[in-house]
């Protein structure tokens, strides 16, 4: 029997990741070291107080039932936990909804709200998954260049009012991933009016909301006036409380966007295992302390690396807040073969800049998931590296 897969397929080609990870994992396989800063997955633990309730509560035989929807306790915590945060009121029950993890609702969001041949307005680069959402939905990406001559923001009276007029959906994301860098209220102000005007729905990804390393904590685009009225916000405790495997997150704002996605998620899936539920709504009311040292770590791990690059002659910009690092490649090659290059000859892995959009070449995101010793480590590795790369040429 032949068996053919539906057309859909040839959006979702073999992760670029996968292959970073598969070559990473032959290397290790011969038992060499390799330096990983592609996945920007945290490498530290959550709380003891988290692994603490998902423990015990995990020896309760009554937690193992469908939880359906998020329990009317986690809608609660997320409430508080924003106007504790950010001064943003959310009704818990009408202007929230749990998530399997922030990629759950961005990935699904489309299907809810974009018919097909509608584009999308999506940051480039930008977070993959963003695409990912719109083939499924059938719709059409339109890249928002963010360049560097812009502060790597968004400039929307660039986009055609024809493609404008056509747009049913709007993807922002600040702090950025791959670009780690933050709106202004201006920004958000600029981007409220345009939605008004052409009648689109906004969706910010905050995901690295807790990741700051000044004395300013990013904005939450809710924080705006006018914002409940055209979009909502998804955020994670994946990054925030290095609670990625737990697998759960939120959406909030817009009353009928929000009904919109309960209405499809519910005929997708049966909600997140309750003593992650319970873990994470102690995540939320007492994880301050926690994610502060967060901060501290990630902050001295930024600035050995960013500072270790400069002595080794690569130029890259300290980011002022999430947990990557934009570094654009000190020589003419593309970064797909810049970056494969590295991880063969150097065993250092950072991700190719071409992967997150068309606008993402000549440039690598490193995550900064190693400690500082394995980031002295990997500086030394890329210092032989480029001396070599110079006596070649």
């Amino acid at each position: 029997m032949e068996i053919n897969t539906a057309k859909r397929m040839t959006s979702f080609s073999s992760s670029v990741f996968n292959e970073i990870a598969t070559a990473t994992k032959k290397k290790q396989q011969k038992g060499e070291h390799v330096f990983d800063f592609s996945i920007g997955s945290p490498d530290l633990a959550p709380p003891a107080f988290i692994k603490e309730c998902i423990s015990s509560l995990s020896l309760e035989d009554k937690q193992f039932r469908y939880s359906l929807t998020g329990i009317p306790e986690f809608h609660e915590a997320v409430a508080s936990y924003y106007s504790n945060k950010h001064q943003v009121h959310i009704e818990p029950q009408t202007e929230a909804i749990q998530l399997m993890g922030s990629q759950d609702g961005l990935v699904h969001l489309p299907m809810a709200l974009v018919n097909p041949g509608e584009y999308v307005l999506v940051p480039d680069p930008g977070y993959t998954a963003y695409e990912t959402g719109i083939s499924m939905a059938d719709g059409i990406p339109y890249f928002m260049p963010l360049l560097k001559n812009n502060h790597f923001r968004p400039d929307f009276s660039s986009i055609p009012p024809e493609v404008a007029k056509k747009t049913a959906l709007m993807f922002l994301n600040f702090p950025g991933n791959p670009i780690p860098v933050t709106a202004t209220e201006d920004l958000f102000k600029e981007a409220i009016a345009f939605a008004k005007q052409y009648n689109i729905v906004i969706v910010h990804d905050f995901a690295y909301s807790e990741f700051y390393y000044t004395d300013e904590q990013p904005i939450s685009f809710l924080s705006i006036p006018g914002s409940k009225e055209v979009g909502i916000e998804v955020n994670s405790l994946s990054k925030s409380f290095s609670m990625a495997g737990c697998r759960i997150a939120y959406a909030i704002g817009n009353q009928k966007i929000i009904s919109a996605l309960k209405q499809l998620k519910s005929n997708l899936d049966y909600g997140v295992f309750l003593p992650t539920q319970y873990a994470a709504i102690q995540a939320l009311q007492k994880g301050s302390e926690f994610t502060a040292n967060t901060r501290k770590i990630y902050r001295k791990r930024r600035d050995c690396l960013v500072e270790g690059l400069h002595r080794i002659g690569w130029k890259a910009e300290k980011p002022e807040a999430g947990m990557f690092v934009w570094a654009e490649i000190p020589d003419s090659r593309p970064s797909m073969e810049f970056a494969f290059d590295l991880l063969e000859k150097a065993n250092v892995a950072v991700t190719p800049g071409i992967i997150f959009g068309p606008s993402g070449e000549g440039y690598v995101r490193m995550a900064l998931v190693q400690n500082e010793q394995e980031i002295e480590e990997a500086l030394l590795r890329l210092q032989m590296y480029m001396e070599q790369r110079t006596a070649v040429v």
